[in-house]
């Protein structure tokens, strides 16, 4: 693919923040994944809540809510959107691994994939900040973009057939 035919780069072909003034305002919602991989034990002590540093999965949680609010102040060409709704849940896949869920959602003219995405990260630097004095050796994993609904585009949902 050719700079020109790349949104983020001008006619000069360096960066610029793409022009959505004259995009239609769509109900837009983005849910991303992640996990992190741990000992049997840390995800115990979580569970139990007896993490020294408080309540980690809560912790997490508002981390990957602030996380998304500022997105557009990490990813240089994100714009600042106004998010109506951010929801973050855990699941324990199995006695070493904790996934997470993101959804992240607005009414605007852009996406909120990236918010989407930089909040699962977060929730997942989060929780290996508050657990790491007990194990260094926790793993972040594999984060993706699971769905995305709205804008031109129209919807993704991923299949389970892409390769990461």
């Amino acid at each position: 693919m050719s700079e020109s035919n790349l949104t983020h780069f001008n006619e000069q072909g360096r960066a610029r923040m793409v022009d959505v003034t004259e995009k239609s305002e769509t109900r837009r919602v983005a849910i991303a994944k992640s996990q992190i991989r741990m000992r049997p034990e840390t995800l115990n002590k979580i569970r139990e809540g007896s993490i020294g540093k408080g309540d980690v999965l809560s912790v997490a949680q508002v981390a990957g809510i602030m996380a998304a609010k500022k997105t557009s102040d990490i990813i240089p060409m994100c714009h600042p959107l106004p998010l109506t709704g951010i929801d973050i849940t855990f699941h324990e896949e199995d006695a070493e691994t904790l996934s997470f869920q993101v959804t992240v959602k607005t009414t605007g003219v852009t996406g909120v994939e990236m918010e989407a995405l930089t909040a699962a990260q977060v929730v997942g630097l989060t929780i290996y900040d508050m657990c790491k004095a007990i194990d260094k050796d926790m793993v972040l994993g594999v984060t993706y973009l699971e769905r995305k609904s709205g804008g031109k585009s129209g919807d993704y949902i991923r299949q389970e057939t892409d390769s990461l």
